[in-house]
């Protein structure tokens, strides 16, 4: 278990999610690996996202498929671990190596990674 405190509020997290792109977002870069959208070097060559048609076909698929909830806590962090632990969660890699999906998604990011680093930067 862990304290981990955010210097952004959860409205800009949960926006940043639903309209960001892959290199902010490990939400949007799981999904959009699963959804096998194309991962690339953009700007300078640093950054991995799935450039601007791959990150909008992604927000649209989000806008028609994902749904966010939420509770107040006052350590967001404890019920946080407690829900890794207790519920089927395979999309969130983070305390959750338990999870049989956990490899199988950490391999997936990890190719759609190395493949864009192969690819010319784009924009």
């Amino acid at each position: 278990m862990t304290n981990r405190t955010s210097r952004q509020s959860l409205r800009t997290r949960i926006g940043y999610h639903y309209r960001g792109n892959a290199y902010g977002s490990t939400l949007r870069l799981s999904l959009g690996c699963l959804l096998g959208i194309e991962l690339r070097r953009v700007g300078s060559g640093k950054r991995l996202t799935f450039g601007r048609t791959g990150e909008a076909e992604l927000t649209a698929w989000m806008a028609a498929h994902a749904r966010v909830c939420w509770a107040e806590s006052a350590a967001p962090w404890e019920l946080e671990s407690r829900l890794i632990t207790a519920l089927d969660l395979p999309l969130n890699l983070d305390q959750n190596t338990h999870n049989p999906f956990h490899p199988r998604l950490k391999t997936l990011r990890a190719e759609a990674r190395t493949r864009a680093r192969a690819l010319p930067i784009t924009t």
